[in-house]
């Protein structure tokens, strides 16, 4: 009996924390995570190595103002932002960089 209930209860620990661990190690990454005065810095750090930087910020602001999200790294991740990743142009291309 005793053991029925500790295996339980870590069978229902392991599935607590495989639930939690997305949003752990995406260090903190995800729509709403960010706050608006925060986008400026994260949108800097987005568009650091690309040579396209003035349209880069703007878009990457615009859509952080909106998702309160910029992926992580400098290209890629969109995953991380479901909102960021899924705003597209009329053309059905992304909009955010």
């Amino acid at each position: 009996m005793a053991r029925t209930k500790f295996l339980s209860l870590l069978l229902l620990a392991l599935l607590a924390i495989s639930m939690l661990a997305p949003e752990v190690l995406a260090g903190g990454y995800g729509t709403g995570s960010l706050k608006s005065s925060q986008c400026s810095g994260q949108c800097a750090r987005r568009c650091s190595q690309t040579q396209y930087r003035k349209p880069c910020m703007f878009f990457c602001q615009k859509c952080c103002r909106k998702c309160l999200c910029v992926p992580p790294g400098y290209y890629g991740n969109k995953q991380v932002c479901p909102c960021y990743n899924n705003w597209k142009t009329k053309r059905g291309g992304p909009k955010c960089p």
